[in-house]
């Protein structure tokens, strides 16, 4: 979920980002706990949006003031020679998690496919951050840094799906994303999955291809995510697709899905083992 501030004299977004916030209206804490709340959803994983840059200030903030109910996969520059040394103390940061990069757009696009962010992966693997990347259309070379780095623990965001396609067209690249359940140290984000269906709930049309991420990645590499802003449908209608609409999926498999498993893969201990 993500959480942002106004663009103000005081707290700029990088020009020309406007366009791609999720809605006019900045969404804050209070906010999304209420939504959390009135859906029954115990924890949210924050994930700073792009369009304000590379910054983690409202999200760490967040999960300072409600460390029970919120952690943060924070941003890092790619471009700056100082961000390797401040992966290895990132999980210094209270409620900090690990790293997440978007990768759809250029020029880090171009960067990632011209191997200009190796660095990034040895260092975040050094650190054993786990990093959430937004890369369509470049499951092949996600694929290549799991070979190379075997101890990094990569999440794929929104199952690689191009952010502006729907129905069949939006899943063409779905067997390059299967391809990468070869590697233990991959995981797979179902997260949105409304926006990529052409039907209103309980998206059938989305179904088959989720049933063939279940079967490739199983239901402790499978973690459900909403990217609620962004959402076509209630916040509700997200979480019944998989906990209710999904007949191939056990209720053990839907505990691992809707939260177990991130738990375990992030690193975000429970409330029983922080007193335990």
């Amino acid at each position: 979920m993500h959480v942002w501030g106004a663009d103000t004299p005081t707290r700029r977004w990088p020009s020309g980002s406007a366009h791609a916030a999720h809605r006019p209206v900045p969404v804050g804490v209070e906010e999304t706990l209420r939504v959390l709340d009135e859906a029954g959803v115990h924890r949210a994983v924050l994930v700073p949006p792009s369009w304000e840059g590379d910054r983690n200030d409202l999200a760490l903030d967040a999960a300072a003031r409600y460390p029970n109910r919120f952690a943060v996969m924070g941003r890092i520059s790619l471009t700056d020679t100082a961000s390797t040394n401040r992966l290895a103390r990132w999980r210094e940061q209270q409620g900090m998690l690990g790293v997440r990069l978007t990768l759809h757009l250029d020029p880090l696009r171009a960067a990632f496919r011209r191997g200009e962010l190796d660095w990034f992966w040895a260092a975040a693997e050094a650190a054993g951050l786990p990093v959430m990347v937004y890369a369509p259309g470049m499951s092949r070379l996600l694929g290549e840094i799991a070979r190379r780095h075997p101890a990094l623990r990569l999440i794929v965001d929104h199952l690689a799906l191009p952010v502006n396609l729907a129905g069949v067209e939006s899943f063409a690249d779905l067997p390059e994303l299967l391809a990468l359940a070869r590697f233990p140290n991959v995981a797979a984000k179902a997260s949105a999955l409304p926006c990529h269906s052409e039907l209103g709930h309980p998206f059938g049309d989305v179904h088959h291809a989720l049933h063939r991420v279940f079967d490739a990645f199983g239901p402790r590499r499978l973690f459900w995510g909403s990217d609620w802003t962004r959402l076509p449908c209630p916040y509700r209608d997200n979480i019944s697709l998989f906990t209710e609409e999904l007949s191939f999926l056990s209720d053990e498999d839907i505990q691992w899905i809707m939260g177990k498993a991130l738990l375990g893969w992030l690193d975000w201990p429970t409330d029983a083992q922080r007193t335990g």
